[in-house]
């Protein structure tokens, strides 16, 4: 109750009682979450989330002739019976299946408005004044928009975990979780992890964009990450042991032997030797007073590499070589192929999508004159895309396709 503008000993009483227990309430929340994900295994999972969705930016900005930022990643714990307070909104979800390197699922959440305007913009448009509601062609071209990033982040996670990663083709659904519409492609599991970014594209798009992970999945990629760290720092470790025992053997031979005296003569003066933590090797007396080694001893050689310096050719091949080294090839980088009748070939208008005979983040050929020469993936170098080649036959194969 108010008395002249000023409040009661009750009401003050009530007000900090009640800010107790919304503390409380938020303290017990946060502790509760941090029992089922610690908080390490959250930073493993926004550096996976960074570095994977960081290639993807590049590779949407690309697709869109966009500036396209997307920012640190947020991680959480949400119940399944949390997404309506989550998701109240119209979004569309776009569902990925891990088919080599993991077993698991990925669904990616974004606004439909949002959607509508990276459709617009795949499909020739500017992005502006787009409609909220979205059709199938426009969920076809969001479809391929969602696919290079989801591919582009596998090939990051190849990197991150040294194996190979792919994905199955994205499969696009609008997600009305109030309505109950969509729900299909969402986890199943009680517990979801999500991975929220600050999505920016251009002046356009300043919203969010999501990524929910079941929380077995997610757990077992922080698992694959510290297994894969800790096998990185082993094999440093060996390296550094290798290098320390070629430095120890190098200074016992610039030490004087303690078996002969300063006379200069090779008879041994006496056979004390100091003992050390290590284990010595049996030793013996030969008929003439020698100090014998057992013929089991170990010795510490350094490794002999093969020699792999070029090929000496005679002048007169060196000389035909040069002449061919001036022949232009067409180097020609397939990402698939796929048939079509005349009529679907007529049907075809801007914004059609061609679906091709190779699934995302699956090599590509690299042809030279028509010829198969080596496999690759598609990187992006600033602006421009390239390939990194990951398979090649041999030198004498290649000059044999050439022919």
């Amino acid at each position: 109750m108010m008395n002249d503008g000023m409040l009661s000993q009750e009401e003050i009483d009530a007000l900090l009682n009640g800010t107790k227990d919304t503390e409380e309430d938020t303290q017990s929340h946060s502790s509760d979450e941090e029992k089922i994900l610690s908080p390490v295994e959250k930073d493993a999972l926004g550096e996976i989330g960074n570095i994977s969705f960081g290639s993807s930016a590049t590779a949407l900005s690309t697709l869109l002739n966009q500036k396209v930022e997307i920012t640190t990643p947020h991680v959480s714990v949400i119940r399944k019976n949390q997404l309506v307070e989550e998701f109240p909104k119209p979004y569309v979800a776009i569902a990925v299946d891990y088919t080599t390197g993991f077993l698991g699922s990925n669904v990616l959440v974004i606004n439909q408005y949002d959607a509508s305007v990276i459709a617009d913009l795949m499909l020739g448009g500017t992005g502006r004044d787009v409609d909220s509601e979205i059709g199938e062609l426009q969920l076809s071209a969001v479809q391929e928009a969602m696919n290079q990033m989801m591919g582009s982040a596998a090939t990051s996670m190849s990197t991150i975990f040294h194996k190979r990663v792919e994905i199955s083709p994205p499969i696009v659904d609008l997600l009305n979780i109030p309505e109950g519409k969509g729900t299909d492609s969402l986890p199943t599991d009680d517990y979801l992890v999500k991975v929220s970014f600050r999505l920016i594209v251009g002046d356009l798009i300043n919203s969010s964009i999501m990524q929910l992970l079941p929380l077995p999945f997610a757990k077992s990629l922080v698992s694959d990450l510290m297994h894969s760290s800790a096998e990185e720092a082993s094999a440093t470790v060996m390296v550094d042991d290798v290098t320390d025992l070629e430095q120890k053997e190098e200074m016992s031979q610039q030490v004087p032997n303690p078996m002969y005296g300063n006379t200069g003569g090779e008879t041994p003066l006496h056979s004390y030797q100091e003992e050390s933590h290590l284990q010595r090797d049996p030793v013996t007396f030969g008929h003439a007073g020698h100090l014998e080694t057992d013929e089991r001893k170990k010795h510490v050689q350094p490794a002999v590499f093969s020699d792999f310096s070029p090929v000496h050719t005679t002048e007169e091949e060196s000389r035909n070589l040069q002449m061919l080294f001036d022949i232009p090839l067409q180097v020609t980088v397939e990402l698939g192929r796929t048939t079509k009748v005349v009529k679907e070939i007529l049907e075809m208008s801007s914004g059609s999508i061609i679906e091709l005979d190779k699934l995302a983040g699956e090599p590509v050929d690299i042809l030279v004159n028509g010829k198969l020469i080596a496999k690759g993936e598609v990187v992006v170098i600033e602006e421009n895309f390239g390939v990194r080649i990951t398979d090649i036959i041999s030198q004498s194969d290649r000059i044999k396709n050439m022919k």
